[in-house]
This record gives structure tokens, sequence and C-alpha cells, in this order.
């Protein structure tokens, strides 16, 4: 049996979408929100999305900005026949052992392998960017996404012992807990990055980078608005 390497893949899915653009209209817009670990990510997409759409209102137009998160995962169960339980754990950056792969394989008819999973996550996220107006936290949206012209990719980023404070305070741990914490998911949020744009490449380069730890909310969002102004998104 044949299986894509990364690099497939991704050609195999920028020549497909470009034959379904070529027979309809041109996906996007669509904004990808990456971020290090204890980073405002969602109070920076809400803000985006309620900005944006006010905006479309005003010129008349009845469209929604989105931010999409938790709906990959319904999605991605809905696609593969699955109860979205048993993918979850691949959203949460765990990989199953290879033990547990070979007995879930012969025991199962419903199996799915950690690769079919995250090729379906991909194929979500891609026919969601083009249906447009989306907003996208993570997943890897930034490699998925990237050859959308239509599309904006932003990253999140500050010192870690800021992070470290803002997490201890929210999840009520230690800051040496919540440090090592942010340590962890940032590099399973990059291993994640790397499945789909392949380790140590330069095929995904964010547009806008913010330190989050000297910029306010609401100076990161108008930012990006005036980016997707100036880019002709809106």
């Amino acid at each position: 049996m044949y299986y894509y390497n990364t690099s497939d893949l991704l050609k195999y899915m920028s020549e497909r979408f470009q034959k379904e653009i070529e027979k309809t209209k041109q996906p996007g817009p669509v904004l990808t929100i990456s971020r290090q670990f204890g980073c405002p990510a969602k109070p920076i997409a809400k803000k985006l999305a309620e900005g944006l759409t006010e905006r479309l209102k005003r010129k008349g137009q009845d469209k929604e900005w989105r931010v999409i998160s938790k709906e990959i995962l319904f999605e991605a169960a809905k696609e593969l026949e699955l109860d979205p339980s048993n993918i979850k754990y691949v959203f949460d950056y765990k990989k199953k052992g290879i033990l547990d792969d070979i007995l879930s394989a012969h025991l199962n008819k419903y199996y799915k392998s950690d690769r079919k999973i995250r090729n379906t996550i991909a194929k979500v996220i891609r026919n969601l960017s083009y249906d447009g107006h989306a907003i996208i936290i993570g997943r890897g949206g930034v490699a998925i996404t990237k050859d959308i012209p239509r599309s904006l990719h932003i990253n999140l980023e500050a010192p870690l012992e800021w992070r470290a404070v803002r997490i201890a305070e929210k999840e009520e741990m230690s800051q040496e807990d919540a440090r090592n914490l942010a340590i962890d998911i940032d590099k399973k949020r990059q291993e994640f990055r790397d499945y789909f744009q392949g380790k140590n490449t330069d095929y995904t380069r964010f547009d806008m980078t913010f330190n989050c730890m000297t910029l306010t909310v609401d100076e990161i969002v108008n930012s990006i608005i005036e980016m997707i102004l100036q880019r002709g998104l809106l």
C-alpha cells in the first residue's frame, strides 16, 4: 500500500485544490492563528471575527466571520464516521503506541490510523477555508492553507516567563509546572505543524508575528484588520 509522504501530500492537496479553484469561485478569505501556549489566541480571534463581521455589515454584506477550532474535531469525526471522543487524542497532541495501534487495527472495525485522522483534519480545514470568512486557530492551519491566495497567517508569541505567570494563574498551578507545561505544549504543536509542512522546511512563513507581552489584544486586532484591508481580503 502506498502512503503519501509530507511533500507528496502537500503537492497533491495543492494541485487538487487548484483544479477546484478553476471550476468554481476563488477560495477564502481565511486567517490562521498559530500561538505559543499561554498567548491569548481565542480573545484575539473573537474580536477579529466581531470587527470583520461589523465591517461587512456596513458594506451591506450579509456574511459573518467565524472562529473555527472545536468545529474541526466534530467535522473530522463526522467524515471518519467516528465519535469525536475517539479522535480527540490527536487534537490533544497525543499519539498511540505501536502496540495500541496494532491491537486497535485488529480488534476495532472502525479503526482509523493517526495518519488517516490527521489527513482528514487537513481536508476539513481546506473545506472550511475554501468556504471563506474563517479564522482557524491552530491545528496546523498555516501549513494546510498557505497556498490559498486570499489568506493571512498570524503568529502569537511571548517570553516564556510571562506566559508561565498567566498559565499558573489560569490553571492554578506553580510557575515551574506552568513553565514546563508551556514548553511541552509548544513542542507538540510544532510537531503537529511539522506533519503537514515537513520538518526543518520553510514551506510556511507567518505573515505577521506579535509579541503578546508588549501589545494589547486590541492593538493586535487593529493591526491585523489594517493588514486585511490593505490586502483586500475583506
